[in-house]
């Protein structure tokens, strides 16, 4: 993970860049960076060009806060990054899919892992656009590729899923890893044991890789089978909450 997320994605200085917004929502004109806080340094999530968000009257420093729509994520946006976005002339809406719907397209949300992971890549925390994912961004990313959103980290994509025994897992399936309080990892599950997962540098691979539901597999897979928590079934897409 580099030592300055802000580097990931580069935006220009405007004149109008430190006047704080209006209220209301816009849309991302080009990939952008939200943070955790109003000073900018840690990566929270990224918003790929196109995503719609809400600009908040908390304004703090050189930052404004921001919801994501699709996802009702939270985060912190640069005013120097403000030119990267543009009133929304449609308002989000949510598009509805059944179960049946989404099952029909997780051969497609599998072939955006194997493709990203193709893709020379490592793991950033907040990862959320390629080639750079964090666990829970390349889930929301492939899922999002069909149109069908999730929720945006580990534990609220446990929330948000159908829980299911391992023994029923299916392609396309969630894998959620963690303690016996919270999911803090989560893959997508292929067949035969096998799971589609980004990964750390601290006990993974340092970005996107395939590892095995097993004790006999190498010390990665060995180390998250043993934080194994549960498995879920996407059966809807999320709906937002705030308006």
């Amino acid at each position: 993970m580099p030592s300055n997320p802000k580097s990931n994605l580069q935006s220009q200085r405007t004149t109008g860049a430190t006047q704080n917004p209006k209220l209301g929502e816009y849309q991302c004109l080009a990939d952008l960076n939200l943070y955790d806080s109003p000073e900018c340094t840690r990566l929270a999530t990224q918003a790929a060009a196109g995503r719609h968000l809400r600009v908040t009257s908390n304004h703090q420093g050189s930052a404004v806060e921001v919801y994501l729509c699709e996802d009702d994520y939270p985060g912190w946006v640069s005013l120097a990054n403000l030119d990267l976005l543009q009133p929304a002339t449609v308002p989000y809406q949510a598009k509805l899919f059944s179960e049946f719907d989404i099952k029909k397209l997780l051969p497609e949300v599998i072939a955006f892992t194997q493709k990203a992971m193709q893709q020379s890549n490592y793991y950033l925390w907040g990862g959320a656009v390629g080639p750079n994912y964090d666990c829970s961004g390349l889930m929301q990313a492939a899922f999002a590729s069909v149109g069908v959103w999730l929720p945006r980290d580990a534990y609220q994509q446990e929330d948000f899923t159908q829980a299911i025994a391992i023994a029923e897992l299916e392609p396309g399936d969630l894998v959620f890893f963690g303690t016996p309080e919270k999911a803090t990892h989560v893959a997508l599950y292929l067949a035969d044991g096998h799971y589609i997962h980004s990964s750390g540098k601290a006990q993974g691979r340092d970005g996107i890789g395939i590892d095995i539901l097993s004790e006999q597999g190498d010390a990665v897979s060995q180390s998250y089978y043993q934080q194994l928590r549960g498995a879920g079934r996407v059966i809807q897409s999320y709906e937002p909450q705030r308006r």
